[in-house]
Protein backbone atom coordinates (compact mmCIF):
# COMPACT_ATOMS: atom_id res chain seq x y z
CA UNK A 1 0.00 0.00 0.00
CA UNK A 2 1.46 3.88 -1.21
CA UNK A 3 1.36 5.53 2.35
CA UNK A 4 -0.41 8.57 2.90
CA UNK A 5 0.35 11.96 1.02
CA UNK A 6 2.36 14.18 2.39
CA UNK A 7 0.23 17.14 1.97
CA UNK A 8 -2.32 15.11 3.26
CA UNK A 9 -0.90 13.86 6.16
CA UNK A 10 -0.24 17.60 7.24
CA UNK A 11 -3.65 19.03 6.33
CA UNK A 12 -5.48 15.25 8.63
CA UNK A 13 -2.56 16.72 11.25
CA UNK A 14 -3.81 20.19 11.07
CA UNK A 15 -7.87 19.66 11.71
CA UNK A 16 -7.05 17.04 14.34
CA UNK A 17 -5.30 19.45 16.35
CA UNK A 18 -8.27 22.05 15.60
CA UNK A 19 -7.83 23.79 12.38
CA UNK A 20 -11.27 23.36 10.80
CA UNK A 21 -9.83 25.50 7.89
CA UNK A 22 -7.59 22.67 6.69
CA UNK A 23 -10.24 20.23 5.78
CA UNK A 24 -11.25 22.80 2.71
CA UNK A 25 -8.18 21.97 0.96
CA UNK A 26 -9.33 17.83 0.91
CA UNK A 27 -12.99 18.55 -0.37
CA UNK A 28 -11.40 20.70 -3.04
CA UNK A 29 -9.10 18.44 -4.11
CA UNK A 30 -11.66 15.44 -3.85
CA UNK A 31 -14.69 16.58 -4.13
CA UNK A 32 -14.38 15.86 -8.17
CA UNK A 33 -13.91 12.26 -7.58
CA UNK A 34 -16.16 11.62 -4.98
CA UNK A 35 -19.27 13.63 -7.15
CA UNK A 36 -18.00 11.24 -10.16
CA UNK A 37 -18.42 8.33 -7.77
CA UNK A 38 -21.65 9.21 -6.82
CA UNK A 39 -23.30 10.40 -10.27
CA UNK A 40 -22.93 6.33 -11.14
CA UNK A 41 -25.56 5.97 -8.22
CA UNK A 42 -27.76 8.70 -8.03
CA UNK A 43 -29.51 10.18 -10.79
CA UNK A 44 -31.26 13.19 -9.94
CA UNK A 45 -28.14 16.38 -9.25
CA UNK A 46 -30.24 17.49 -6.22
CA UNK A 47 -29.51 14.06 -5.10
CA UNK A 48 -26.56 13.74 -5.98
CA UNK A 49 -25.24 17.10 -4.64
CA UNK A 50 -26.91 15.81 -0.51
CA UNK A 51 -25.15 12.77 -0.85
CA UNK A 52 -21.40 14.29 -1.77
CA UNK A 53 -22.15 16.52 1.35
CA UNK A 54 -23.06 13.93 3.76
CA UNK A 55 -20.18 12.09 2.28
CA UNK A 56 -18.09 14.95 3.13
CA UNK A 57 -19.49 15.50 6.62
CA UNK A 58 -19.24 12.45 7.69
CA UNK A 59 -15.51 12.01 6.32
CA UNK A 60 -14.93 15.22 9.05
CA UNK A 61 -16.78 13.51 11.84
CA UNK A 62 -15.23 10.46 11.22
CA UNK A 63 -11.39 11.93 10.30
CA UNK A 64 -10.39 10.41 13.63
CA UNK A 65 -10.71 6.62 12.49
CA UNK A 66 -8.30 7.39 9.33
CA UNK A 67 -5.23 5.43 10.23
CA UNK A 68 -2.86 6.33 7.65
CA UNK A 69 -2.05 2.94 6.68
CA UNK A 70 -3.42 3.66 3.47
CA UNK A 71 -4.09 7.26 1.19
CA UNK A 72 -6.71 9.74 2.70
CA UNK A 73 -8.24 9.03 -0.79
CA UNK A 74 -8.76 5.01 -0.44
CA UNK A 75 -10.08 5.90 3.12
CA UNK A 76 -12.85 8.62 1.58
CA UNK A 77 -13.59 6.22 -1.24
CA UNK A 78 -14.54 3.54 0.66
CA UNK A 79 -16.91 6.01 2.90
CA UNK A 80 -18.25 7.65 -0.59
CA UNK A 81 -19.31 4.05 -1.67
CA UNK A 82 -21.14 2.39 1.60
CA UNK A 83 -22.59 6.25 1.69
CA UNK A 84 -24.24 5.08 -1.69
CA UNK A 85 -25.28 2.06 -0.81
CA UNK A 86 -27.14 3.46 2.04
CA UNK A 87 -28.67 5.77 -0.88
CA UNK A 88 -30.06 2.80 -3.04
CA UNK A 89 -31.25 0.51 -0.24
CA UNK A 90 -33.00 3.77 1.47
CA UNK A 91 -34.48 4.35 -1.99
CA UNK A 92 -35.24 0.90 -3.66
CA UNK A 93 -35.78 1.82 -7.29
CA UNK A 94 -37.28 -1.30 -8.14
CA UNK A 95 -39.84 0.06 -10.59
CA UNK A 96 -40.72 -2.41 -13.37
CA UNK A 97 -40.14 -1.18 -16.29
CA UNK A 98 -42.07 -1.76 -19.55
CA UNK A 99 -41.30 -2.10 -23.16
CA UNK A 100 -43.29 0.59 -24.36
CA UNK A 101 -41.30 3.18 -21.56
CA UNK A 102 -38.00 2.29 -23.50
CA UNK A 103 -36.83 5.29 -26.28
CA UNK A 104 -37.26 4.30 -29.75
CA UNK A 105 -33.69 4.41 -30.09
CA UNK A 106 -32.87 1.96 -26.81
CA UNK A 107 -36.01 -0.56 -28.11
CA UNK A 108 -34.00 -0.71 -31.93
CA UNK A 109 -30.78 -1.37 -29.63
CA UNK A 110 -32.17 -3.58 -28.08
CA UNK A 111 -33.73 -6.12 -30.77
CA UNK A 112 -30.43 -5.17 -33.12
CA UNK A 113 -28.73 -7.03 -29.89
CA UNK A 114 -31.17 -9.97 -30.02
CA UNK A 115 -30.81 -10.55 -33.58
CA UNK A 116 -26.91 -9.94 -34.01
CA UNK A 117 -25.02 -8.98 -30.92
CA UNK A 118 -21.52 -8.76 -32.76
CA UNK A 119 -23.22 -5.39 -34.42
CA UNK A 120 -24.88 -3.65 -31.62
CA UNK A 121 -22.92 -1.82 -30.35
CA UNK A 122 -22.67 0.96 -32.90
CA UNK A 123 -25.25 2.50 -30.93
CA UNK A 124 -23.52 2.69 -28.36
CA UNK A 125 -25.61 5.51 -26.64
CA UNK A 126 -28.98 4.02 -26.34
CA UNK A 127 -26.98 0.92 -24.86
CA UNK A 128 -25.84 3.31 -22.22
CA UNK A 129 -28.92 4.12 -21.48
CA UNK A 130 -30.42 0.84 -21.55
CA UNK A 131 -27.84 -0.45 -18.83
CA UNK A 132 -28.73 2.89 -16.72
CA UNK A 133 -32.68 1.92 -16.63
CA UNK A 134 -32.01 -1.77 -15.87
CA UNK A 135 -29.62 -0.69 -13.07
CA UNK A 136 -31.90 1.48 -11.56
CA UNK A 137 -34.25 -1.51 -11.01
CA UNK A 138 -31.70 -3.89 -9.16
CA UNK A 139 -31.51 -3.97 -5.81
CA UNK A 140 -28.85 -1.96 -4.12
CA UNK A 141 -26.32 -4.82 -3.77
CA UNK A 142 -26.80 -6.08 -7.07
CA UNK A 143 -26.87 -2.41 -8.47
CA UNK A 144 -23.46 -1.63 -6.48
CA UNK A 145 -21.45 -4.62 -7.15
CA UNK A 146 -22.49 -4.66 -11.44
CA UNK A 147 -21.08 -1.26 -10.97
CA UNK A 148 -18.14 -1.37 -9.06
CA UNK A 149 -16.99 -5.09 -11.03
CA UNK A 150 -18.94 -4.36 -14.42
CA UNK A 151 -18.62 -0.83 -15.14
CA UNK A 152 -15.29 0.19 -13.35
CA UNK A 153 -13.64 -2.92 -13.66
CA UNK A 154 -12.63 -3.76 -10.18
CA UNK A 155 -11.40 -6.28 -9.00
CA UNK A 156 -13.09 -8.67 -6.14
CA UNK A 157 -10.38 -8.04 -3.79
CA UNK A 158 -11.10 -4.03 -4.50
CA UNK A 159 -14.91 -4.41 -4.20
CA UNK A 160 -14.21 -6.03 -0.72
CA UNK A 161 -12.11 -3.01 0.58
CA UNK A 162 -14.52 -0.77 -0.70
CA UNK A 163 -17.62 -1.98 0.39
CA UNK A 164 -16.47 -3.53 3.95
CA UNK A 165 -17.76 -7.50 2.60
CA UNK A 166 -15.97 -10.22 2.41
CA UNK A 167 -13.90 -11.80 -0.97
CA UNK A 168 -16.44 -15.10 -1.52
CA UNK A 169 -19.62 -12.55 -0.46
CA UNK A 170 -18.21 -10.23 -3.51
CA UNK A 171 -18.38 -13.10 -5.83
CA UNK A 172 -21.60 -14.34 -4.83
CA UNK A 173 -23.25 -11.44 -5.21
CA UNK A 174 -21.75 -10.51 -8.57
CA UNK A 175 -23.45 -14.27 -9.83
CA UNK A 176 -26.97 -12.47 -8.13
CA UNK A 177 -26.11 -9.94 -9.46
CA UNK A 178 -25.78 -10.71 -13.47
CA UNK A 179 -28.54 -13.08 -12.53
CA UNK A 180 -31.04 -10.21 -11.21
CA UNK A 181 -29.67 -8.59 -14.13
CA UNK A 182 -30.80 -10.91 -17.00
CA UNK A 183 -34.31 -11.91 -15.12
CA UNK A 184 -34.84 -7.67 -15.90
CA UNK A 185 -33.87 -7.73 -19.58
CA UNK A 186 -36.00 -11.37 -19.80
CA UNK A 187 -38.77 -9.02 -18.35
CA UNK A 188 -38.37 -6.48 -21.03
CA UNK A 189 -38.22 -8.67 -23.55
CA UNK A 190 -41.35 -10.43 -22.61
CA UNK A 191 -43.51 -7.45 -22.48
CA UNK A 192 -42.18 -7.03 -25.84
CA UNK A 193 -43.12 -9.89 -27.55
CA UNK A 194 -46.37 -10.63 -25.65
Amino acid sequence: MRPVDSDDAELIAAIRRGDVASFEPLVQKYQPRVFGTVRRYARRESEVEDIVQEVFIKAFHKLDTFRGAAPFEHWLMRLTVRMCYDFLRAHRRRREMAFSDMSDDEGDWLERFAADPDTASEHADAARELVNRVLEQLSPAARLVITLHEIEGRSVKEIAALTGWSQPLVKVRAFRARAEMQKCLARIARKKYL
